[in-house]
């Protein structure tokens, strides 16, 4: 199958997340690296297409909407809501938490598809 990719990379949002104590009512960075394979073009338009605004928007959006204790929860709610757009065949969603384990990083992957 052809398809095209969109890839938005190290994009930062400050989001409310963690399962301790500590974290609870503090903001910490979140590192988010979105791939998402689309139907083929032809690319004339910004409408034939995905903004990556959009992406970091609903980011934004997500981070913003209150404390989640998992990492892999903001990363899972941030592909399906991208996978809401049909035109959106897969998407890949990596999401560090660099205070984590600072100073290595950790983190989750997930990729939804259409089957």
């Amino acid at each position: 199958m052809t398809s095209a990719k969109v890839y938005v990379r190290g994009l930062t949002v400050d989001a409310q997340i963690g399962v301790y104590e500590h974290e609870h009512g503090r903001s910490q960075p979140l590192v988010i690296e979105a791939e998402l394979d689309l139907l083929p073009g032809p690319f004339e338009h910004i409408a034939d297409t995905i903004n990556y605004e959009t992406v970091a928007l609903r980011a934004r959006e997500l981070a913003a909407a209150g404390h989640l204790k998992l990492v892999e929860s903001f990363a899972e709610a941030l592909a399906r809501t991208i996978m809401k757009d049909p035109r959106v065949l897969a998407a890949r969603i990596r999401v560090d938490k660099p205070e984590a384990l600072a100073p290595a990083t950790a983190g989750v992957e997930i990729r939804l598809a259409r089957t």
